[in-house]
């Protein structure tokens, strides 16, 4: 039986409520990055994950207690989301990281079936993270209507 973990990226899932839906249908139907598993292997997602966001000094640090947390659940395998994979400019230094604290877990770099290029999903996804937004001080000022 495969035990996986989903790290997913922050950003994508705080502010454009990204449900995973794509990642868990195709772990469900064995598509995308997901087919890798043996149709008779049973797979059992132990937990889904976000980035801590944009590194700082402390980025990795709690990088690597949000997948200690998973490994504790002794996964195998970690699969990256396609969001974190298309999008994150820091995606090889969180897989290093990983790799060096977890040795013993396999990274998969992709989940869900990909049907766009990453330029095209970076295209597409850059307007909804630019989209005007209301937050507190405009309901505050009175610019909330």
């Amino acid at each position: 039986m495969a035990r996986i973990g989903i790290l997913n990226c922050s950003n994508c899932t705080q502010d454009l409520a990204c449900s995973s839906a794509g990642c868990l249908g195709d772990l469900r139907k064995r598509r995308g990055w997901f087919e890798g598993y043996g149709k008779d292997d049973p797979l059992d997602l132990v937990g889904i994950i976000n980035c801590p966001g944009c590194p700082t000094l402390a980025g990795s640090d709690k990088l690597l207690n949000r997948v200690r947390s998973l490994t504790e659940f002794k996964i195998d395998t970690l699969h990256l989301s396609y969001c974190l994979k298309a999008l994150c400019p820091f995606t090889e230094r969180y897989v290093k990281d990983i790799e060096r604290n977890f040795p013993h877990l396999t990274i998969v770099r992709g989940t869900h079936q990909e049907h766009l290029t990453a330029d095209e999903f970076r295209d597409r996804v850059g307007c909804l993270f630019n989209q005007p937004r209301k937050n507190m001080v405009d309901m505050i000022l009175g610019r909330d209507r």
